[in-house]
């Protein structure tokens, strides 16, 4: 294969292509619960390339299908939602949640044919405040994945939504490349402001870990690792979960959290946080009591308007450079002179240009995991599109549970994979507590 086709396959999510079809898979985070009301406007709703609406309809139930009527084709967006159904109202032509056509007004009685009148509508499933897709084509849907944190009670579920303008791949791979954290979000820190007990301060001290890299069930997996103190290890796990899930190392194992970035279309991607509200926290203060500065964790947003990007958008976005403060940066208050961890993911993806030029890329040892990972999906996307081999984790749901990340100290003598092991053991599973 030629580098300019993997990078189309990784790349391109629409229908027919192999990333595209491979997604369709899987069911797909796609819409927080509190954003359809019932019998309220209909929502425009961009996945992997598809135009679609969504609405709730006066029974609860939740409709995904495209946008446009199979009459006409006039955009259902404009549609009146009442009385468990869509109306068209070009025509009055009306839809259930499943897409079957339920009224045809404007046809006589004896020439209606509403039986044979189906929009294109995709399977839906609700759980603990997060709405569902399915887009395959499977006559009987897959098991919802067994992510862990999606698994929690609704009021024990933290679910934040970002929209990033940028393809999917190269918002996602920021999560797998630990090396950034010691330039990108503490570049400013000294190691002798970081206390004892703050893990924190062996990034800080020594920036350029090296790694471990393997192929997992569930996806790939990496650990950073770094010497500490005399006879042990700094270690830091991370996953990429199929099809577009990651766990990044922001505390002990402890921390219940668990991101999507699901491909709205080639150049826009939406970012799913799934968290336990129990988690400790992933940030903690330095010496003197002050939190490293630029590491604010909430999001401001736009307000959301109704077009097909106007969903969950940072005020800190490309028109206006991010934000950058340059003189916070030139002081060295703020090492990129943007405020807040996520922004500052968002600022270098956004950067690279909606689609990442693969060509251009100089990738390094410190890029391992991107590397296992893209060649992962690349052989999972093409086996299903040539052979129909399911990928992982679409048929066994449970694969995704008990997988953590985060970062510890270990005895330097124990093996790697040892290492995870162990704390995966030992740390706290919620719904187990919940259940006892």
């Amino acid at each position: 294969m030629s580098k300019q086709k993997d990078s189309d396959d990784l790349l391109r999510v629409g229908s027919g292509t192999a990333m595209g079809e491979m997604m369709r898979q899987y069911w797909i985070p796609a819409i927080k619960s509190l954003e359809l009301e019932r019998d309220g406007a209909p929502m425009r709703l961009m996945l992997l390339g598809e135009r679609l609406i969504a609405f709730r309809d006066s029974s609860g139930r939740v409709g995904v299908m495209d946008h446009r009527c199979p009459h006409r084709c006039a955009s259902l967006f404009l549609g009146r939602n009442e009385k468990d159904g869509i109306r068209c109202v070009y025509h009055g032509w009306k839809y259930d949640a499943d897409g079957n056509c339920v009224d045809m007004p404007n046809a006589p009685p004896h020439q209606d044919f509403k039986h044979k009148v189906k929009a294109k509508a995709y399977r839906v499933a609700e759980r603990n405040g997060l709405i569902w897709v399915y887009m395959g084509a499977r006559e009987g849907a897959p098991p919802l994945p067994g992510i862990e944190a999606s698994l929690l009670p609704e009021a024990e579920l933290q679910i934040s939504f970002v929209q990033r303008e940028c393809n999917w791949l190269q918002a996602l791979e920021g999560d797998i490349d630990t090396s950034h954290f010691g330039f990108l979000h503490a570049g400013n820190v000294d190691p002798d402001d970081v206390p004892a007990d703050n893990l924190m301060r062996y990034t800080v001290t020594n920036r350029a870990p090296e790694f471990h890299v393997a192929e997992s069930r569930w996806g790939t997996m990496y650990c950073a690792y770094r010497p500490a103190e005399p006879g042990k290890t700094y270690w830091r796990f991370a996953n990429f979960l199929f099809p577009f899930w990651t766990q990044t190392p922001q505390g002990p194992f402890d921390r219940v959290n668990t991101r999507a970035w699901v491909p709205m279309d080639d150049t826009h991607t939406m970012f799913v946080s799934l968290s336990w509200r129990g988690s400790p926290p992933s940030i903690r203060p330095l010496k003197d009591g002050r939190m490293v500065p630029g590491s604010r964790l909430n999001f401001d947003y736009l307000p959301n308007t109704t077009d097909w990007y106007g969903r969950w958008r940072l005020t800190q976005n490309p028109s206006n450079d991010w934000m950058i403060d340059r003189e916070a940066q030139k002081s060295g208050e703020i090492y990129t002179g943007i405020t807040s961890i996520h922004g500052q993911d968002q600022a270098v993806t956004e950067s690279m240009g909606r689609m990442t030029d693969h060509d251009f890329e100089h990738l390094g040892p410190s890029d391992r995991m991107i590397t296992r990972t893209r060649r992962r999906l690349l052989r999972a996307a093409r086996a299903f599109k040539k052979d129909g081999e399911v990928p992982p984790g679409v048929d066994d749901p449970d694969i995704y549970f008990e997988v953590r990340s985060g970062d510890f100290l270990a005895d330097e003598k124990v093996d790697w994979r040892d290492a995870y092991e162990a704390q995966v053991r030992a740390a706290v599973r919620p719904l187990a507590q919940a259940a006892e």
